[in-house]
């Protein structure tokens, strides 16, 4: 009996393995001007780091000055390191489409033109595909918007960081007339949108 005893006391300190964690997820999207894009994501409570960059284009290593010409295939875009025991990438989706950038423009988002500036998401792997494409159809059978959807929905292939002097713009640049007109708003929306996943960082 005093064995059995010891025996169950010696199993009440040991301690039961936690469930266990996902690691780090990465999502790309592009939706206009990458400030404002960038900022909304920056404010998602769960998401550990957004850095602007250029996506879906066919030239290595291009800069601000070669993308805008609307000629490298790039979108201006933003990588999002997210945390997925804390937000899903579908939520990440809904924050996209409802607050970030308007999926309806084709290549522009307010007052900016071309293709560098489309809506479009890049997915890394099959799961993201597969979300993407059924919140979109989702969305359009709701009609939730009442002009039809233009997301391009495209697998990654290459990202590119953008210039350091792109990197956090809105939050050294909030009373430039650009960001007080386009971008500002979009955080307004997310804090009213969605209250549970505003950081207030």
């Amino acid at each position: 009996m005093l064995r059995k005893l010891a025996v169950l006391a010696a199993l009440s300190t040991l301690s039961l393995p936690a469930a266990a964690q996902k690691p780090l997820q990465t999502a790309y999207f592009a939706g206009g001007c990458f400030w404002g894009v960038e900022a909304v994501f920056e404010h998602v409570k769960g998401v550990t780091s957004v850095v602007s960059g250029y996506a879906g284009g066919t030239v290595v290593k291009p800069d601000y000055e070669t993308v805008s010409t609307g000629r490298t295939g790039h979108a201006e875009s933003v990588k999002v390191v997210f945390d997925p025991n804390v937000v899903s990438y579908e939520t990440l989706l809904q924050v996209f489409f409802v607050v970030a950038h308007n999926p309806t423009e084709l290549n522009r988002q307010g007052p900016d033109t071309g293709t560098q500036y489309r809506s479009a998401i890049f997915f890394v792997n099959a799961e993201q595909q597969t979300a993407a494409t059924a919140y979109i159809a989702e969305l359009t059978k709701a009609r939730k918007f009442s002009r039809p959807i233009v997301t391009q929905v495209a697998s990654l292939g290459s990202f590119y960081e953008a210039e350091s002097y792109h990197q956090n713009y809105l939050a050294s640049h909030k009373t430039q007339p650009y960001i007080v007109y386009n971008d500002l708003p979009k955080l307004d929306d997310l804090h009213k949108t969605f209250p549970a996943l505003w950081t207030g960082k």
